[in-house]
């Protein structure tokens, strides 16, 4: 096993500010303190993060992950994340909705240490969530569940990553996609293979960031 990092702390203004900007209940909130607890116990023997995003985690993760929910219409219930990583969105909207009933969170993380680590934080939270260790093909290949919300976030380019969403897509489905400030050149890039009905939501953590949610997908002809 590796020895342990020394990490940067956590600043706990953010924790005030990340809430603030995307407010939970309590019971979400006490989730989500002990899913940071346990992220950053398994980030100082592997990389879940950057380290860099450690101080502002709260902020620059959770509440990016958080700012999804708003989205997220209440006849919701089965959800596929694709590329989960650390946890981020999944894990953060499976804490928000663990109390939904019939509520089902699909996490989709193909390196096993990390697949490993979201099953810990699933367990310890009683979170209901499944976590598929294997590639985002061989999911798609499987389509063990049709999602109402599936989600992405910091994965891949526009164009590859609506490759990935496509077989997952229903009529009453919804894809909701993170990306940054380069979104207009990836959804002109995306044109070229994609007819896409598609909207786009500014972020509330970030002033260059777009939330892109896809409504129909259909390959370009």
């Amino acid at each position: 096993m590796k020895p342990a990092k020394t990490l940067p702390a956590i600043d706990l203004a953010d924790r005030a500010a990340a809430l603030a900007l995307t407010p939970v209940s309590r019971e979400t909130a006490a989730r989500l303190d002990r899913f940071v607890e346990m992220l950053i116990a398994r980030q100082a023997i592997m990389n879940l993060m950057a380290p860099s995003t450690i101080p502002t985690l709260w902020t620059r993760h959770v509440a990016d992950s958080l700012q999804l929910l708003p989205l997220i219409g209440p006849e919701a219930r089965t959800f596929v994340d694709l590329g989960s990583g650390g946890g981020f969105p999944g894990l953060v909207l499976a804490c928000a909705l663990a109390d939904r009933e019939g509520a089902a969170f699909h996490l989709v993380e193909a390196t096993q240490k990390k697949a490993a680590f979201l099953r810990d934080v699933a367990a310890d939270l009683g979170l209901p969530v499944t976590v598929h260790a294997e590639r985002i093909e061989d999911f798609n290949r499987k389509k063990p569940v049709v999602p109402d919300i599936t989600t992405a976030r910091a994965l891949a380019p526009l164009p590859v990553l609506l490759g990935y969403v496509y077989p997952l897509l229903t009529k009453t489905g919804c894809a909701l996609l993170a990306k940054g400030q380069d979104v207009e050149a990836e959804l002109t890039q995306a044109s070229r293979s994609w007819k896409i009905t598609a909207d786009l939501v500014p972020s509330v953590t970030s002033p260059d960031g777009r939330i892109v949610v896809v409504r129909g997908l259909e390959r370009a002809r």
